[in-house]
């Protein structure tokens, strides 16, 4: 065999499986369809020279949060992080915003009455959290710390709605209705009060910081710790086909399971290829990049000093808004998620100037320009932002998929995380990251614990080919 191991897809799970892999002094290549490593972590000129933005991911709670890149010295390649003054913005029409600071208290104190009902959802998962996190970001296993796992399930598994309830004011509601609205899926849903909990925690923990120089920085620095290890990387390599690769022991794909058929599908049982099939992706997303002659001008003083604002209103609003487009829909005010990173990076934008990145939840693989929504949504709670536009790129969710093929219709987190795709994605199988064909991995957001930048998927799947092909019971975070 020329390699121990190949890993298709440069992303921060296809990275981390070939860092975990490469930790065990195995031989391992990566090949990359791109000119330049990093999946969703790519950051690049899209409006005017000197202006860099975000291709998707641009705010980062669940990278400096993660478990397995703690483990890695990161920093010593080239990665660092710049935190907001304020985590997340949430702007009213009335004027006031409710904040998530990196204070649980500053948060707290900040919504009233529903002060100590946010400290009774929120600290209890923080305080637990070191101690459940390996649990929570990895396929369902028997938890090494039952009773905070526990704590934490019972919460998780209900609909943001349901846990909506137990606020009386609309400040509460609508912080709470941003952070559960990341889930892209209904707020009804079961378990979509799930990502809403890890993104209040996250905040309150190590905060939701920026890479300095744009999200690609993380990708570089996994790639160039990985090629110290002696890994070996080749860009440029479009895989659409299992022939295409070296001869290895073990393949893994950094693809969901549309790409995963296409390359390996003539390998696979007919149950694991009917499994496959039937694997649902989510919500679509229509994103808009902005090269801007100054700030934008929220009214809100808070607005103005966070790195992410949710623009969505009230509870009921963002509620109607996410609920409309699960099923196929396009609505006229649509929950948008901004990030502001030039306000604290100032290599992200020519001086005085500024970069804005945004996208609204469309129906999968919409084509519908929501561009004037969106706008008109910001403007809303930020006078005057349109006069400052200097210019503009769009992506619709096709043109997000043509651009990389793990956003199926633009779903960015590669399949529907609801309760039927939480734990069994992409099929129900002793271990989620085996296929049925001996030696071939599936590493993507596709596997749990699902989207994010958090290199846990690759991270865990590589743990699995470990043990099933190279007899290594190994786990790096035990």
């Amino acid at each position: 065999m020329e390699y121990d191991a190949v890993i298709v897809g440069s992303g921060p799970n296809g990275l981390s499986a070939a860092i975990t892999l490469q930790q065990q002094g195995l031989s391992v290549l990566v090949v990359e369809a791109k000119e330049t490593v990093g999946g969703g972590l790519r950051t690049t000129e899209l409006t005017l020279p000197g202006f860099m933005h975000d291709i998707c991911s641009a705010i980062h709670p669940m990278a400096v949060g993660s478990p397995f890149f703690n483990t890695l010295p990161l920093k010593e390649h080239g990665l660092e992080y710049i935190y907001p003054h304020v985590n997340a913005a949430h702007p009213f029409d009335n004027g006031e915003a409710a904040v998530l600071m990196n204070s649980l208290e500053g948060t707290i104190e900040q919504l009233g009455n529903d002060g100590p009902v946010y400290e009774r959802q929120v600290k209890p998962l923080v305080n637990d959290w070191d101690l459940i996190a390996q649990d929570v970001l990895a396929p369902l296993r028997l938890p090494k710390h039952p009773v905070a796992f526990v704590r934490f399930g019972l919460n998780a598994i209900q609909s943001a709605h349901g846990i909506s309830n137990r606020f009386t004011t609309e400040k509460a509601k609508g912080l709470w209705a941003g952070m559960a609205a990341h889930s892209l899926q209904p707020l009804t849903n079961i378990a979509s009060a799930a990502i809403g909990f890890v993104l209040l925690a996250a905040g309150h923990l190590r905060g939701w910081p920026m890479p300095k120089g744009g999200s690609q920085q993380i990708a570089n620095a996994l790639a160039s710790y990985f090629t110290s290890l002696g890994g070996k990387i080749e860009t440029n390599f479009y895989v659409r086909s299992l022939n295409q690769l070296p001869p290895a022991k073990t393949v893994l794909l950094d693809v969901t399971p549309k790409q995963l058929l296409e390359i390996a599908g003539h390998k696979f049982s007919s149950l694991y290829t009917w499994q496959l099939r039937r694997y649902r992706y989510g919500m679509g997303v229509f994103k808009v990049d902005w090269a801007l002659d100054g700030p934008v001008p929220f009214t809100n003083e808070a607005c103005r000093q966070a790195g992410t604002v949710h623009i969505g209103n009230t509870y009921k609003e963002i509620e109607y808004s996410e609920d409309l487009t699960w099923k196929g829909k396009h609505v006229d005010k649509p929950f948008v998620l901004l990030a502001q990173q030039s306000l604290f990076d100032s290599s992200r934008a020519p001086v005085g100037k500024h970069t804005v990145w945004g996208y609204c939840h469309v129906p999968n693989g919409s084509t519908q320009n929501m561009t004037d929504n969106i706008e008109k949504q910001i403007e809303r709670f930020a006078p005057g932002f349109r006069d400052r536009i200097l210019s503009k790129h769009v992506f619709n969710s096709n043109q997000l998929e043509d651009y990389n093929p793990n956003y199926v219709g633009g779903d960015i987190n590669a399949g529907a995380i609801d309760i039927g795709q939480l734990f069994t994605r992409p099929a129900l199988r002793s271990s989620p990251y085996r296929t049925s064909a001996k030696g071939i991995y599936i590493c993507s957001a596709s596997t749990p614990p699902g989207g994010g930048v958090h290199g846990m998927c690759g991270y865990h799947a590589a743990n699995r080919a470990l043990k099933d092909i190279f007899n290594r019971n190994v786990s790096l975070l035990d």
